[in-house]
Formats: structure tokens, sequence, C-alpha cells
């Protein structure tokens, strides 16, 4: 019994800490904060926008971000929720958010459509990095 139980607080701290990256994405996003978003991403992570655009190594990550986060968020920002965790094995897991247009002071934009985040996240060195990301607008949420 104190096996499973371990076992289950052990999978509730590592839920806690994936759930962490996703609230430093917001943080970074809504702050405009390109190196600490890029700091979230495995060296040779991989990462397609909501538009396509593919993006490998953490180093075009870093370029693309920081050409177009600073100023993004001049009339709007985003939320964003994690809505389902499956592990694939204990230290990599697949993340399923849920973006959300809102104004700078939070309130939810009508008529804007959502996001669908799909966060592949691996543990090294005691840290969950982002490791294969793919963003994708849901037409017409």
């Amino acid at each position: 019994m104190e096996t499973t139980r371990f076992d289950e607080q052990a999978r509730e701290a590592e839920i806690g800490e994936i759930k962490q990256v996703v609230a430093t994405i917001q943080h970074a996003q809504q702050n405009e904060l390109p190196g600490e978003f890029v700091g979230l991403f495995r060296a040779d992570a991989i990462w397609t926008t909501a538009f396509g655009k593919r993006l490998t190594g953490r180093e075009e990550i870093s370029a693309f971000t920081h050409e177009v986060l600073p100023g993004a968020m001049r009339e709007s920002t985003a939320t964003y929720e994690v809505v389902h965790i499956l592990f694939i094995r204990p230290d990599v897991a697949a993340v399923k958010v849920r973006q959300r247009a809102v104004t700078l002071d939070g309130r939810p934009i009508e008529g804007q459509n959502e996001g669908s985040p799909l966060y592949v996240m691996a543990k090294q060195d005691g840290r969950w990095l982002l490791t294969a990301c793919q963003n994708t607008e849901v037409l017409g949420s």
C-alpha cells in the first residue's frame, strides 16, 4: 500500500511540475519575455506554430520568438490551461492545453478562436522541458 501511495504522490508532484511549465509559458507570453519562454525548450526541440511554421532547435525557436513576441501583447494576451496529461513514460508526457485570448485585464475576447497546443515534454536533469510542440488554432471555437 505504501508503494501505491508513494507512486500517486510522485505522479501528482510530476503533474504539478508540468503545470508549472505551462504557467511559465503563460507568464513569458503575457509579459513578452522571450528568454524565459525559450529557456523552457530542449536544445533539440521542434515547434510548429499555429500557422504551420516549423522551428527546429532552441536557436531557431529563439530567433523566431525574439522577433515576434516583443510587442505582440499590446492589445491582448492569452491564458493557458492544462486540460489533459498523458504520461508516455515516467519521464515523457503529452500535455494538451487550452489557450484562450483575453484582454490585458483578463477578460475573454468574444469571437477569437482558441488555441489547442500539444506539448510533448521530457524530463531532463530533473526538469520538464518542451521537446516537440504543435500549436493549432481551433477554427470556429
